[in-house]
């Protein structure tokens, strides 16, 4: 979903696109609304990499300025079956591996690789703090905090062939097309606000807008480096989002109906942890870099979502 989002936004700035594909590209250009970049032409490019034989076509690296290294298996698509953890987390640290091979084998000019992570590296808020969380703190043991530390530690040599790394850990991000806010809109459709759990956990949120535009201000503004929190400046509630979200699809008269943490836990097992748990994560970092988010506050974001 980001992958779409970022290639139509890049492409509206000017630049072109190589996709990293399982299926063999050979440097074929894509076109057309499924690929997010209508009407702008042939300035998509997709060249195959296999993460499991850690092979890449070289064309791919040595035609880029710069990588964005998105890949990773949804967290929030299946249930987390043992099997299932292994696989978020190879795909992110294999994936990494392989760019790190990459860049130190094939001759190429990138200077910059900004790496998606993830505001799980925190883990739940701490009762004993009512400070957000910031860049300085340490990761939280357990399976997301785990698989974050993993995540960032696998693509950190990249520093050591010369490129200036950044990573920006996401928070949830709410978009027309996937992600959380097509789950939401479903039941709320139907007259019914669900409220998880309590309604009182934090939800840490960033409009796709914004991500993209943060991707491309990792990428140009070279005093970025190192960790940011890619989070909108005021994280809401679980339940005043979902009202919010209500109020903007003319459901103000929808039913909150609450969902009780048991019943999500036999629904969901483990993940339901994610759902549950309340993170609020401070943007202060990456805004006193400069960077101006289009929608800071959960009402401007749902109103253009």
């Amino acid at each position: 979903m980001v992958g779409r989002y970022l290639t139509q936004y890049l492409i509206q700035k000017g630049y072109d696109v190589n996709w990293l594909s399982r299926k063999a590209g050979g440097g074929k250009s894509q076109g057309g609304k499924n690929q997010g970049n209508k009407g702008q032409g042939n300035r998509v490019q997709v060249f195959q990499w296999d993460i499991d034989k850690q092979t890449i076509d070289e064309k791919a690296i040595s035609s880029a300025d710069h990588i964005i290294h998105l890949a990773g298996a949804g967290v929030a698509e299946q249930r987390w079956t043992p099997k299932r953890k292994q696989e978020i987390l190879d795909s992110r640290t294999k994936s990494s591996a392989l760019i790190v091979k990459a860049l130190n084998e094939i001759p190429n000019h990138i200077t910059t690789v900004v790496s998606a992570s993830a505001i799980g590296w925190y883990g739940p808020d701490r009762p004993d703090s009512k400070s957000p969380f910031t860049e300085d703190m340490p990761y939280y043991p357990g399976f997301l905090g785990d698989t974050c530390k993993a995540w960032e530690e696998s693509i950190e040599p990249v520093t050591a062939s010369g490129k200036r790394l950044v990573r920006l850990r996401t928070g949830i991000v709410l978009s027309r097309t996937g992600g959380a806010i097509t789950e939401f809109k479903k039941p709320i459709r139907a007259g019914i606000i669900p409220i998880f759990g309590s309604g009182k956990q934090v939800v840490s949120w960033i409009h796709v807008e914004d991500l993209c535009k943060l991707f491309l201000y990792a990428i140009e503004n070279k005093e970025t480096q190192g960790s940011y929190n890619a989070v909108a400046p005021n994280p809401v509630t679980s339940k005043a989002l979902m009202i919010a979200l209500a109020k903007r699809m003319g459901r103000s008269w929808a039913l909150p109906v609450p969902v009780p943490a048991f019943i999500l836990k036999i629904l969901l097992g483990e993940m339901s942890i994610e759902i549950l748990k309340s993170a609020t994560v401070s943007s202060g970092k990456i805004e006193a870099a400069g960077f101006r988010f289009s929608y800071p506050t959960i009402e401007q974001a749902v109103g253009n979502l």
